[in-house]
């Protein structure tokens, strides 16, 4: 790891030692950058006293929980799949800005229950460093709960967790951000099986035109594509396909977003005060980098 800072292979040994105090672990496992770098290094260090956990759920691509299950395959360490049911909760498909609040506080629980069965006394997410910059309700229910970040604690941030995987060997090193399909409906429109539907086929389709990072945000007909800049050119050279396939997905009408991708970008309609108010950081991602 000669290509590694040495503040940041500190932070590496400092995570160790934060897992190694922990004994036995339950971890909530995506398979995204961050849960697959702190499953590794869980793993490394306490041996057989890890479980992963992965939630399948319809707000979630299934692909993912396709490679969800052959990393922990992989790294050979005990992995089960558990369904979540926030499609079930009036309070989750009514969209309030808080939504993943709903959404956290069952999967946590369910993780805290399934740990106490086991005898597992910590269970952990893989939230880093940067996300406390950003607005995560979420994050409330792991506090409340008791949920361990121990990339948090660490002080691993996001690009600290991407050198350190390529480093590992690990395929997620690269791979681009993940987020349920809810979170591309505007807080306030209800979250339906056909939204949900409609937004990973649109999804599905940019991505199998060979785009890695992409965003469809439904707003009733209209499609709203983010991906990054740089790719806006040749993504508008298929736009004939791709206004036919987005239609027979049951759009109307489909538009390029010029901002491009940026992740939480229906955050952008929530003020300031209602971030603070509903658990987000007291300056979001976007504020405090332009400061």
């Amino acid at each position: 790891m000669q290509t590694v800072a040495t503040e940041t292979l500190e932070k590496l040994l400092a995570l160790r030692g934060i897992l190694a105090r922990m004994g036995k672990v339950l971890i909530a496992f995506s398979g995204g950058v961050d849960s697959t770098f702190l499953l590794k290094v869980a793993h490394e260090v306490l041996d057989g006293n890890v479980l992963a956990v992965t939630a399948t759920s319809k707000t979630y691509p299934e692909e993912e929980v396709t490679f969800a299950t052959k990393v922990a395959a992989e790294m050979g360490v005990s992995h089960l799949l558990i369904e979540t049911k926030e499609l079930e909760n009036e309070v989750f498909v009514n969209n309030p800005p808080n939504r993943c609040f709903t959404c956290k506080e069952e999967l946590f629980g369910t993780l805290r229950g399934i740990a106490r069965e086991r005898g597992i006394p910590h269970v952990l997410d893989g939230t880093n460093y940067d996300d406390r910059l950003d607005f995560r309700p979420g994050r409330q229910a792991a506090k409340q709960i008791g949920i361990r970040s121990p990339l948090l604690e660490a002080k691993l941030t996001k690009q600290e967790i991407r050198l350190l995987s390529k480093e590992m060997g690990l395929p997620t090193w690269d791979k681009p951000s993940m987020a349920c399909f809810a979170s591309r409906i505007p807080y306030g429109e209800g979250i339906t099986l056909e939204k949900l539907a409609q937004v990973e086929m649109a999804e599905r389709y940019i991505k199998s035109l060979g785009y890695r990072t992409v965003r469809v945000r439904h707003h009733g007909e209209i499609a709203r594509i983010e991906v990054p800049p740089e790719d806006f050119p040749s993504l508008l050279d298929v736009r004939e396909r791709l206004l036919g396939t987005f239609k027979s997905f049951g759009f109307t009408y489909v538009v390029l977003d010029l901002a491009g991708f940026r992740s939480g970008s229906m955050n952008e309609a929530l003020s300031r005060r209602s971030r603070e108010a509903l658990g987000g950081p007291l300056v979001g991602k976007a504020e405090k980098e332009a400061a």
